[in-house]
């Protein structure tokens, strides 16, 4: 893919975060901050303005994305997503072409970013819930069709799981029973990420 691609791609997973505001607020309304959806909101609307400008290459592309999440996004949320995308980032130095194995290999290394970041396991309730699964059927080289089913499948399981992390381990088992947001919001941009590209 050339870099003016993945901006449009970039760019698509802003609009679908954005529209889904209120749908994430309401979802961490049951057992967060409620803000869930205006941070990620916000922090995308500034992503788009930041990636107008041409890119040389991929790595500083992702950098100016992480940076830009970092800063803009509030809550827990900004620096889970900033590293996911500085570990990325970091993945593609010195690549010329973003291709099948690159990009799995990047999402992996954006996986151990959150994880690092974060300490969350599969099972504790968070974006990581939705992220591993995706990094697993990435490298067993599922289409991107069922990649984004098993992102899907992934996210609805967090509703039987109790908040073992962040805000909403407080509410303890009133955590069941509900999506966790960061699952969804990784949902989202997975979802448009690979549905923008072709197998």
């Amino acid at each position: 893919m050339e870099i003016k691609q993945v901006q449009e791609i970039i760019n698509k997973i802003a609009d679908e975060i954005i529209e889904n505001k209120d749908y994430l607020t309401e979802l961490d309304r049951s057992i967060g901050d409620a803000d869930h959806g205006s941070n990620m909101a916000k922090g995308f609307k500034f992503t788009k303005e930041s990636i107008e400008d041409d890119f040389g290459d991929y790595k500083t592309l992702f950098n100016k994305v992480a940076t830009t999440l970092l800063s803009k996004v509030g809550g827990a949320s900004g620096p889970l997503y900033g590293s996911f995308f500085m570990k990325f980032a970091a993945s593609l130095k010195d690549i010329s072409d973003l291709d099948r194995d690159t990009l799995n290999k990047a999402f992996a290394s954006g996986l151990e970013g959150v994880k690092q970041r974060g300490k969350a396991e599969v099972g504790d309730k968070t974006m990581v819930d939705v992220l591993e699964p995706v990094a697993d059927a990435l490298n067993e080289g599922k289409t991107y069709d069922e990649v984004i089913k098993v992102a899907e499948e992934a996210m609805n399981k967090t509703k039987d799981i109790k908040a073992n992390k962040g805000r909403a381990s407080y509410v303890g088992e009133r955590s069941i029973g509900h999506i966790d947001p960061g699952a969804a919001s990784s949902y989202i941009m997975i979802k448009t990420g690979l549905g923008e590209i072709n197998d």
